[in-house]
């Protein structure tokens, strides 16, 4: 890699320090000498060596607790610090013993021996892969029978048994699983290092929330504040808290260990994901990496300040868990400031850097004294004000013409169910008698009107994608495409005409009372949206078991809050951060819901806990993404010019890159081949690999390969579609008002009618 200069970072926050530093210190050096971290001799199968005095003493990790929690008790602080020194100890050991194919199964090994930990397994019992061998060790010997557990065994045994009785029952599952992520990390990293190129950004994006320990770090915050937020972890606000922060911690550690990385022969840096998919030099990769860490402590600010209160009051949530989701924000606060100070003191990335002098942990103690203890350093706010500003500067309604599409390598055939006239002739009376062709009162226009849902062919879609179902199963999959692309239309022409975020989330709300799990009563409904979904849901919903049932109606859920979250952009003229948009995205263009429909019809016998592998989450996301890009080229012209709207990926790229439409295009093109490329390759490579990793049947397999076939289908449909209907093209939107603009138009003139003054009693205002 060649030399660069790390960036101008954002840092709106100063790093504190715990007083307790000096007594971490002195636990910590006895701690990792009681479990064996610290060894003497060369890297060996009990991980004996991977640390000397002099590495450990550079890494000074007690520092990084005590900036990371500058509030907690000395007895929490000595448990995060060596939660922190196990995790670097985890990474350390496995990347000096595992370096090649053949130490896959020594790698699973290690990793199913940590997990029995956590499952309350003795530290001392056998590796599973010695177990295997009736006992022996792995090279069949009775000294490795008898050769003691691995110091990351003992340690992690350790610090299980001093924290799983104190978590939270809320975040003890969250908590688990995160820690599972970290633990199963090492093979995913050496997957990667037998590969010839690095990963896209996408999927480096996500390996590193999967594995990166930014979010088990975001967990020990919450335990260290005592900062449990209940169910409140389920909504979206304290989702994005926590993912933003682990992405935010993640970006940072890749800029400082950017060439220890690449000197370890690693391909997975983000200096080294973004330098190779645009091909830039180092130095401008790592500026740009920097733009995405900026936009994510945005995005996390924009959560903590706009969303986090408000999405709690729309759930139900309680003023504890308000006052908690409070504290939490504050404690990832903290603990960006202090990683980030860490990060520039230590000598763990960069050896030869002179360290800087940690804050002075002397002075005022007492609750709220800590605050007090600020060390010397530099704020920087420019970063974070520029990225703002741009966010929020996007013109509305400006002239684009139309966008030429690149390649859109999709190979998949186009096949056809033979019931497509049949799905045509029932989706239109279908939404006829649901009142989708009606004028919606106070718009002042239709949605749709029948030529133009006769254009739109949303039977078509349906039947590429579901060529082999029955006419009933058909006519369920075409109504959901109804129902949910006149969703897509109709609230941003109903509420986002007039700026109305309210009156749509009152919608996203009573529309969850139209999905009963027990399928009992619901309440009258007032508008197509309702009445449609109340009648597809009976017809869904019925023959499902209640697990399904619960899945499915989450996704739809989802889907509808995600256009609350559009509107909420709208009103605020926000182009949302990158990364917020294209997982929100998924959730605007249904293919979650798609997903959970997929996943019923042709993925009955695959076992739960294989949707949550790695494998099979990076399938889905790879194909989600590809349609959702795909869908984005284009719609550019209607979203952008027609519709004045700032939710469309090459309009975001845009913005981000502050670059021309075209440059755009071709940044988002080569996204959807790059995660098309790695859906090819899951479902020709990784696919096989799990099934041994996971010892699934042959029944499991063949479902999960129609289920990846499903997908295939899904795919070719939509583009299909895409090309052949009515809805995208130059010659489809000449002559056809602005539907949001006219929508705008209304409303300002009838706000303009309503006298000021106080409202009356009775009337809306």
């Amino acid at each position: 890699m060649d030399a660069f200069e790390l960036p101008a970072f954002y840092l709106p926050y100063p790093a504190r320090i715990n007083p307790g530093l000096e007594t971490a210190r002195e636990h910590n050096a006895a701690w990792v000498r009681r479990t064996g971290l610290l060894g003497s001799g060369p890297p060996g199968p009990d991980g004996d060596g991977v640390w000397d005095e002099a590495a450990l003493a550079a890494m000074d990790i007690p520092l990084l607790a005590a900036y990371a929690h500058p509030d907690c008790d000395p007895r929490t602080l000595a448990l995060m610090t060596d939660w922190y020194t196990w995790a670097f100890f985890h990474r350390d050991e496995s990347r000096a013993r595992f370096r090649s194919a053949k130490d896959r199964p020594d790698v699973r090994a290690r990793i199913a021996l940590l997990e029995g930990v956590l499952e309350g397994r003795a530290p001392d019992s056998p590796e599973p892969a010695a177990e295997a061998d009736e006992g022996a060790g792995t090279d069949g010997s009775a000294e490795d029978e008898a050769a003691p557990p691995p110091p990351s065994a003992v340690a992690l045994a350790d610090l299980w048994e001093r924290t799983a009785p104190a978590l939270p029952e809320s975040l003890h599952g969250r908590f688990t699983a995160d820690l599972r992520g970290v633990i199963a990390d090492p093979l995913r990293e050496l997957d990667q290092r037998g590969r010839e190129r690095a990963p896209n950004p996408i999927e480096h994006l996500q390996d590193r929330r999967a594995g990166g320990g930014g979010l088990f770090c975001a967990d020990l915050a919450e335990f260290a504040a005592r900062a449990s937020v209940g169910d409140a972890a389920h909504g979206r606000a304290v989702r994005v808290l926590r993912e933003a922060f682990a992405d935010a911690v993640h970006l940072r550690n890749d800029l400082f260990s950017a060439r220890a990385d690449a000197a370890d022969g690693r391909r997975d840096n983000a200096v080294q994901v973004y330098g190779a998919f645009l091909g830039c030099p180092d130095q401008e990769a790592a500026e740009l990496v920097n733009d995405l860490l900026t936009s994510r402590m945005v995005q996390f600010e924009d959560t903590a300040v706009g969303e986090l209160a408000e999405g709690l009051a729309a759930s139900g949530g309680l003023p504890g868990e308000a006052a908690a989701a409070a504290a939490l924000a504050k404690a990832l606060q903290d603990w960006q400031a202090g990683g980030h100070e860490w990060h520039a003191a230590t000598g763990r990335y960069a050896p030869e850097r002179a360290p800087r002098p940690p804050a002075a942990a002397s002075g005022p103690t007492g609750l709220g004294a800590s605050s007090a203890r600020v060390p010397a350093m530099n704020l920087n706010f420019a970063p974070g004000l520029r990225r703002r500003a741009r966010k929020h500067s996007q013109e509305l309604f400006r002239e684009t013409g139309h966008l030429p599409l690149p390649d859109i390598p999709i190979h998949y055939p186009v096949r056809m169910s033979p019931h497509l006239d049949a799905a045509r002739e029932h989706s239109l009376e279908w939404v006829r008698s649901m009142g989708m062709l009606d004028e919606v009162p106070g718009v002042g226009s239709v949605v749709w009107s029948e030529e133009k849902f006769t254009g739109y062919d949303l039977a078509l879609c349906a039947a590429a994608i579901h060529a082999d179902s029955s006419l009933e199963k058909l006519e369920v999959s075409t109504d959901w495409l109804c129902w949910g692309t006149y969703g897509d239309d109709y609230y941003p022409l109903v509420y986002g005409g007039r700026r109305d975020v309210a009156a749509g989330r009152l919608s996203h709300e009573r529309l969850g009372a139209f999905m009963p799990l027990d399928l009992g009563l619901v309440p009258q409904p007032l508008d197509p949206m309702e009445r449609g979904l109340e009648e597809l849901w009976r017809r869904t919903a019925a023959p499902l078991p209640m697990a399904a049932r619960e899945a499915f109606r989450t996704a739809v859920r989802e889907m509808t809050a995600s256009w609350v979250w559009e509107l909420d952009n709208q009103a605020a003229n926000r182009v949302p951060d990158p990364v917020d948009y294209l997982e929100m995205r998924r959730r605007t263009f249904g293919s979650d819901m798609t997903m959970a429909l997929a996943r019923m019809e042709g993925a009955g016998d695959v076992p739960a806990e294989v949707f949550a592998t790695r494998t099979v989450r990076e399938l889905e996301t790879s194909a989600q993404d590809v349609a959702c890009i795909l869908n984005d080229l284009f719609s550019y012209q209607k979203e952008v010019e027609r519709e004045g709207e700032v939710h469309n990926m090459v309009l975001v790229v845009e913005n981000f890159l502050g670059t021309d439409r075209i440059t755009a295009r071709d940044v988002v093109g080569d996204l959807l081949r790059v995660r098309l490329d790695q859906f090819d390759r899951i479902d020709r490579q990784a696919l096989p690999e799990l099934f041994e990793d996971m010892d699934l049947d042959e029944r499991a397999q063949n479902a999960l390969r129609r289920y990846a076939d499903l997908m295939k289908d899904w795919l070719s449909g939509i583009l299909h579609w895409h090309r052949e209907v009515v809805r995208y093209g130059k010659e489809d939107l000449d002559g056809e008002p602005a539907p949001r603009r006219a929508a705008m138009d209304l409303a300002s003139r009838a706000a303009a009618r309503i006298p000021s003054g106080p409202p009356v009693p009775g009337l809306p205002r």
